[in-house]
């Protein structure tokens, strides 16, 4: 039985993000690369999940429970079960020489001149095809380094454009753990999500293209490295076939295959490695996978001890003593909210999974669609993720160009566009759409 709105049950999920924001600060004053990833987040919120546990007026039994319940929640395991075959695909395509592919096209058709619009755009259709920003920023890292250093470019620079076209396919990709997580907590197809997010992301994405046209960044000609094009064709074809709404679990499926296929007719690769490199894909989101799990027990815990209910009104409350239109009051409360929980977490899908559900009540009482939600849900979270120094994006950046993160989170020019334009938009109330037609809002 659900208990009254209470500030208590929020206890435990303060416990979790102090632990894991504690140890990450107390690593990176100690000079630790990759600070706020020391502590794993599957095993900082099992002390969370004990102290839900202790708080209950359940009994012990019954607490369990609804743990229990809550790791299995359908919405929980369908996305557990995306995740495990978003990282198979990522894994089967790279391993194939898609990516290579896809960078090699990208340099092709770059004038020099237009670098770095180049970059960025390379970096927002890799990362939109992979559904990954790391696994992009990766790939890419290596390659731009060599181009930024060849042209003088300024190397911050160069790391803020990387992560903003990271960012802008980790925020649409169909196949992003963001847009999986944005679209199963809020109950939305992945396309309709897709439609509401690039209203926001498009007019972003073009005014940091013209932004970046203005840096100066050399004509000299830059070789691109060689590969087989075709490799590149199963990254479009996944997109086609979600763009045409195919169920998303056959979309990977067939990316799998595919992606296999043509690396064994258009590569050395070899069948025999395709059940190794699907397990490595597997492997790749273990964390996420684990974290998600237990993320939803724990949701269920604080849920049923009215601590989803308490954060919920006082962000209404909040809300509505700044905005009188409730969609816009919707829309603010799901942006601050997800934005100050990735703060915390510096993890986009983490805050994605602990505020999801609260952002769909939110979204229920403001009379806001539910993709609009969804798509609220990822573009501040991505916003946020792109422009933290301790985060994963900066930390990878800084690392491999051999700057400081800060730096890099400095430049990421999208990332700030796309807050200002999403901001503007709630404001404006252009991309607010009623859940009911019928409704007119005033």
């Amino acid at each position: 039985m659900t208990q009254p709105a209470s500030a208590k049950a929020l206890l435990p999920l303060g416990l979790f993000l102090a632990l894991f924001l504690g140890t990450g600060i107390y690593f990176q004053l100690s000079g630790v690369d990759f600070a706020f990833y020391q502590l794993p987040s599957p095993v900082a919120i099992l002390p969370a999940i004990m102290m839900a546990v202790l708080l209950s007026k359940e009994t012990l039994n019954d607490s369990i429970n609804t743990f229990v319940k809550g790791v299995g929640d359908s919405n929980i395991i369908t996305m557990c079960m995306i995740y495990l075959l978003a990282g198979a695909f990522s894994t089967v395509a790279a391993a194939t020489g898609g990516v290579d592919a896809m960078v090699s096209l990208g340099l092709q058709i770059i004038p020099p001149q237009l670098l770095l619009p180049g970059i960025f755009v390379i970096a927002a259709v890799i990362s939109t095809a992979m559904g990954t920003s790391m696994g992009t920023l990766a790939a890419l890292a290596p390659v731009a380094l060599g181009l930024g250093q060849a042209a003088g470019i300024d190397l911050a620079v160069l790391a803020g454009v990387l992560v903003g076209g990271a960012m802008f396919g980790d925020n649409l990709s169909f196949i992003s753990d963001t847009t999986i997580a944005a679209t199963r907590t809020q109950g939305c197809e992945m396309r309709d999500k897709f439609k509401a997010n690039l209203k926001i992301a498009a007019p972003a994405a073009v005014l940091t293209l013209i932004w970046l046209t203005t840096y100066d960044s050399g004509t000299s000609t830059i070789a691109a490295p060689s590969a087989n094009l075709w490799l590149s064709l199963p990254y479009f074809l996944i997109i086609a076939l979600a763009l045409l709404g195919l169920n998303v679990f056959a979309v990977l499926g067939l990316g799998i295959l595919i992606a296999a296929l043509f690396g064994l007719v258009f590569s050395d690769y070899h069948v025999s490695t395709l059940s190794s490199d699907i397990y490595t894909g597997f492997t790749s989101m273990q964390e996420i996978f684990l974290l998600s799990l237990l993320i939803g027990g724990l949701s269920a815990l604080i849920r049923q001890q009215g601590g989803l209910q308490y954060l919920a009104n006082t962000v209404s409350n909040t809300s509505k003593r700044l905005f009188k239109q409730p969609q816009q009051r919707a829309a603010v409360g799901i942006a601050a909210l997800t934005s100050l929980t990735n703060v915390a977490v510096a993890n986009n899908t983490v805050s994605i999974i602990l505020t999801g559900e609260v952002a769909k009540q939110l979204a229920s009482e403001g009379n806001l669609a539910p993709r609009q939600s969804a798509s609220l849900l990822d573009v501040f979270a991505c916003v946020v993720q792109g422009i933290l120094p301790y985060g994963a994006q900066a930390l990878l950046l800084g690392a491999s160009f051999g700057i400081s993160p800060l730096s890099v989170s400095l430049h990421t020019s999208y990332c700030f566009i796309l807050a200002g334009v999403a901001g503007a938009m709630i404001i404006w109330r252009k991309p607010l759409e009623a859940a009911h037609a019928s409704v007119v809002t005033h």
